[in-house]
């Protein structure tokens, strides 16, 4: 059965939920899903004043994930709402011993607003902190290819603007016009830019130096779950052997080791609307968002642990969720 069969408990300080993800969304373009989800998460931790044992606060706080990931405001899937919303309880938690054994429980929740806090600070520094880690890799007068609209690639090539480095990028269309949105940003910062049929990636591979991608997820493997396209575009790196860079924030690592295309799990290729709208068997004849590019297509990944290979992946996804 679909995700979106599932029937969710709601809790008083959760029935706002949905409403509020969607406005934030809405109102602020340039956050990542995850961010605002999270920022939803620390609402709902301030409004649970009824609340009395640590357990029931995580049970509503898992119950506001659940509503936000199945959320139709999404219109991709929601692999870093996921991904970030479990980085963010496995935070808010430490030493869990010790929440439990303070005898003020309003003390305990305000250490985890706290700590919710500081979270969603730390994780709003990502951008320039990658972006100033990826720009150094782009030389004056690159020539890259560029797939989709992440504001980690668009924040990491504002960057490389401001160092008056001539950058032109060959930006693929997107069956969901993307492509012209990425187009439209890059001109604003004064770069080159050429918009290209998606179909026609190969034929433009042999004019880049490498290739930059963002990603909406990425696996134990050290591969990505990023938008429909991303894996043909690898596939056309490795044949040409041009580098193929990923530009991404670690709290989009996420727990899957896929092997395959057929392994994403449904919530991980169709955006919440599509799965509401279809059965199992007619999803089948839906167009995932999204597809898995495998750890050997990838040459590097610029993230805010450092500048990792695909199979130092593993490693640091282990200690974020430890």
């Amino acid at each position: 059965m679909p995700g979106s069969s599932k029937t969710i408990q709601i809790h008083p300080s959760t029935k706002d939920v949905g409403v509020e993800f969607a406005n934030l969304l809405k109102n602020e373009s340039k956050l990542s899903p995850a961010i605002a989800a999270i920022e939803i998460l620390n609402l709902v931790l301030k409004r649970s004043t009824g609340v009395e044992t640590l357990q029931e606060l995580i049970d509503v706080l898992k119950n506001a994930s659940n509503i936000m990931k199945l959320s139709e405001s999404l219109n991709f899937p929601a692999t870093s709402v996921i991904s970030g919303c479990e980085l963010y309880l496995r935070f808010i938690t430490l030493a869990h011993s010790a929440l439990e054994t303070t005898q003020d429980f309003n003390q305990v929740r305000q250490l985890m607003l706290q700590r919710g806090e500081v979270f969603v600070k730390k994780l709003l520094s990502f951008r320039s902190k990658i972006a100033h880690l990826a720009s150094s890799h782009f030389t004056d007068g690159s020539v890259i290819l560029v797939h989709g609209c992440s504001n980690t690639v668009l924040e990491t090539l504002a960057k490389s603007a401001e160092e008056n480095k001539r950058i032109h990028a060959y930006i693929t269309e997107g069956y969901d016009g993307e492509g012209i949105k990425m187009m439209e940003k890059l001109n604003a910062l004064n770069l080159d830019t050429t918009l290209v049929p998606d179909a026609a990636m190969g034929s433009y591979m042999e004019r880049v130096h490498c290739v930059v991608v963002g990603a909406q997820g990425v696996v134990e493997s050290g591969g990505i779950i990023n938008k429909l396209g991303t894996y043909t575009m690898a596939l056309c790196a490795m044949a040409l052997n041009k580098p193929f860079y990923v530009i991404c924030e670690s709290f989009k690592f996420v727990r899957l080791y896929p092997l395959n295309q057929r392994d994403l799990p449904i919530q991980f290729r169709f955006n919440a609307r599509t799965i509401v709208a279809n059965d199992d068997k007619s999803l089948q004849n839906e167009i995932p968002k999204v597809d898995f590019t495998p750890p050997h297509l990838i040459t590097l990944l610029f993230t805010d642990l450092g500048i990792l290979t695909p199979s130092a992946i593993s490693d640091e996804l282990i200690k974020l969720y430890l």
